[in-house]
């Protein structure tokens, strides 16, 4: 069978990192019913954590790219939820991202635009979601970017 999820993320160049182990007393992820909620993951590359504080020494264009690496982790994430098999994957319900700022930064939606036009690029149609964008003065690891998941499964 066919796996158009995945064909259409290598035809964009999207290479999922390995899921995240989660850093405490917590799950990566739960599935009730049909629906999976994910952990909060924090923005980090290949280089290791995004660190940086919006409004004061990173930029909105790399809080963008910090909000997206946070995606690719709930993408992870996922992959492991559905067993390795995102065609199983309804549609992106919520996406609450978490923004490290100072106190007079505004443009939080700007930054986590960078995990929600992810999902738009990957589930296309189905990547539509509700979603909240919240500065807050502080991250776990001083990390610019965590997001956090609701998905609806098949």
């Amino acid at each position: 069978m066919s796996n158009s999820i995945e064909e259409k993320m290598k035809t964009l160049g999207i290479n999922l990192p390995e899921a995240p182990s989660p850093a405490a007393n917590y799950v990566p992820f739960v599935i009730t019913g049909n629906h999976v909620y994910i952990s909060g993951q924090v923005s980090a590359d290949q280089n290791g954590f995004i660190c940086g504080k919006l409004g004061s020494d990173i930029s909105i264009e790399d809080g963008y790219e910090a909000a997206r690496s946070c995606g690719l982790a709930l993408l992870s994430q996922l992959k492991v939820a559905c067993s390795g098999d995102l065609e199983r994957v309804k549609k992106v319900v919520k996406l609450t991202g978490f923004v490290n700022c100072t106190a007079d930064f505004s443009a939080q939606p700007k930054v986590v635009n960078g995990a929600s036009d992810l999902m738009f690029e990957v589930f296309e149609s189905k990547g539509k979601h509700a979603r909240s964008a919240v500065g807050t003065v502080s991250l776990p690891l001083g990390v610019a970017v965590e997001v956090e998941g609701i998905f609806e499964l098949s």
